[in-house]
């Protein structure tokens, strides 16, 4: 039997369904395999958001699983921070995308969009994506300000 915590967070999202790999332990804990980290994870419900999501990017988008990294360690005002997935440039070395990803019980607030441009501030991405896997938030940064778009672009586009 699935813990109940863990059967709330398979929800359906505004996302196309994902190939996920699912397995559970002798504990009854449901794992997700993270095919950008290679390592089975403990589903939760951030975790579901963030496989879907990082499967439409590279399924749907064109996105390069060679270039997503999950989970990007950086330093923020003498602070160890995470990124949820950061997408590189063609070179692998200039990060193009942030996303941040909230479960889908959490709304998308001002706050969630202070947190993904303190990161930016350290990254200098072009582009901020922010999802709870039900509402997807999309800004272009152009050193000045940030733009809201109606959509990420495709990998091609990005630059």
């Amino acid at each position: 039997m699935i813990p109940q915590e863990q059967e709330n967070c398979m929800v359906a999202l505004n996302l196309p369904p994902a190939p996920l790999r699912l397995s559970r332990d002798d504990s009854g804990i449901v794992r997700v395999y993270d095919p950008l980290r290679r390592r089975w994870l403990v589903l939760t419900p951030e975790e579901w958001v963030r496989q879907h999501f990082t499967a439409y990017l590279r399924s749907e988008l064109g996105y390069p699983a060679s270039l997503m990294a999950n989970e990007v360690s950086l330093e923020l005002n003498g602070m160890r921070r995470r990124c949820d997935t950061v997408v590189y440039s063609r070179e692998g070395l200039r990060p193009l995308l942030i996303v941040e990803y909230k479960r889908p019980t959490v709304a998308i607030t001002a706050t969630v969009f202070d947190q993904i441009a303190r990161y930016n501030s350290v990254l200098g991405a072009p582009w901020l994506m922010v999802s709870n896997g039900l509402r997807h938030f999309c800004c272009r940064f152009d050193g000045d300000g940030y733009t809201f778009a109606r959509a990420l672009p495709p990998f091609g586009s990005l630059i």
